[in-house]
């Protein structure tokens, strides 16, 4: 087994030590030492990265056996190696590992609810806790309860401890079976086992922040962050919000105010613009019957479109038919596109009538006798198999 320097001084940023295997892992060549101070990945914490001999690490990850596998970005040739931790994501680690313990803590002293799970992120991390139906309420006394124990800034103590010791420990949760169980105590609030890297003082935290809480698998997940993370996330904030309080010319304050103004702008637009909408397509349907060949005496719009949605034409084939017409429409877009459908007076199935003029476009669709929807690729066979549809149309009409 690897000996873990971590275990015994977590801030220890660079070590000397020897290789003792070489491998692949997951398609990278890795190396295990006799000793390391990398973290390997566990307990939701992820491995460590930095540099062996100057070759990136790029993950750090432990077989069955205990072994310390360093994944490398390029094969290391020496058996004498020289390891430096990536302190800054090392530490950024270890406050938001240690914030997740006092924040469970936390969660069982004020809420009453137990951590179901841990997940540590590159962005943010999450618990999951045993209980559902928690509030903004709930949430601000969870976040003050944490800080409160951050900011007291007693001792962290991580140690393996006998059976004896630990039979005095209040524990969050019974430790799984192991020859050693190594507990991380912060003051007397929390006493948990666990083998992760951890700060000295609950100060160090710096400062937990719930981003958001969300109800999952009858519970409810709670994202978070800590430390140096906080002060990004108020950065970037702040940011936005001077951002958006310039635009709209007003001070951060006033931001809800001016927001709720531009919403009421937006729909009064929003409604004028589908009542103009309407309009429009009013006339175009007025312009399309009036203009359309006849066939028997039903008026048959055949017209493709560049310019419109497929909405549109959905709305104007639906329109037509409304109005007695029937609609044989296309749109030349990526792909070309059909619609057709006839008043439920008529007996002419739009929808077969559409697939044959669909296997023209090399595509297919369907739908219902009166309406039908479908299109292929060959964008330039669109005015062919809108013909083809009209003919058939007539043909039908004349049997």
């Amino acid at each position: 087994m690897t000996q873990r320097l971590y275990f015994d001084d977590a801030y220890l940023r660079s070590f000397t030590a020897r290789v003792t295997q070489r491998g692949r892992w997951q398609g990278h060549p890795a190396v295990a030492l006799d000793r390391s101070a990398f973290y390997p990945e566990g307990g939701g914490q992820p491995g460590d990265r930095g540099t062996l001999n100057g070759v990136p690490v790029l993950d750090t990850q432990a077989d069955a056996a205990g072994t310390v596998w360093h994944v490398l970005a390029a094969p290391l040739e020496a058996d004498e190696v020289h390891g430096a931790i990536d302190w800054s994501r090392r530490f950024d680690y270890m406050q938001q590992h240690h914030g997740q313990h006092l924040l469970s803590a936390a969660a069982e002293q004020v809420l009453g609810a137990r951590t179901r799970s841990a997940r540590l992120g590159e962005e943010h991390s999450t618990i999951d806790l045993d209980r559902d139906g928690l509030n903004a309420a709930d949430m601000a006394a969870l976040e003050d309860a944490t800080n409160a124990m951050v900011w007291a800034d007693v001792p962290i103590l991580a140690r393996f401890v006998s059976a004896e010791e630990l039979s005095t420990l209040r524990l969050r949760k019974p430790p799984q079976a192991h020859a050693r169980i190594r507990i991380v105590s912060a003051g007397d609030f929390d006493h948990s086992a666990c083998g992760g890297t951890h700060p000295r003082r609950t100060g160090e935290v710096g400062c937990v922040a719930i981003r958001r809480w969300e109800r999952y698998k009858g519970g409810t997940r709670v994202t978070f962050v800590c430390g140096g993370r906080v002060v990004r996330d108020l950065r970037n904030a702040n940011r936005l919000l001077l951002e958006l309080a310039g635009r709209f010319s007003v001070g951060i304050a006033e931001l809800p105010a001016a927001i709720e103004r531009l919403a009421a702008a937006e729909a009064h637009s929003r409604t004028a613009l589908e009542r103009a909408e309407a309009r429009l397509l009013d006339l175009d349907v007025q312009h399309w019957l009036t203009h359309a060949e006849r066939i028997g005496e039903t008026p048959v719009v055949v017209a493709a479109f560049e310019d419109r949605s497929l909405d549109y034409l959905r709305s104007l084939a639906r329109c037509i038919a409304e109005r007695g017409g029937i609609a044989l429409l296309g749109l030349r877009a990526t792909a070309a596109q059909l619609v057709f459908a006839r008043p439920p007076t008529l007996a002419h199935d739009m929808s077969a009538l559409l697939r044959e003029a669909a296997a023209l476009l090399g595509g297919r669709g369907g739908g219902r006798p009166d309406a039908a929807q479908g299109g292929g690729p060959n964008v330039a066979c669109l005015d062919q198999a809108l013909q083809h549809a009209r003919d058939r149309l007539e043909t039908q009409s004349t049997r």
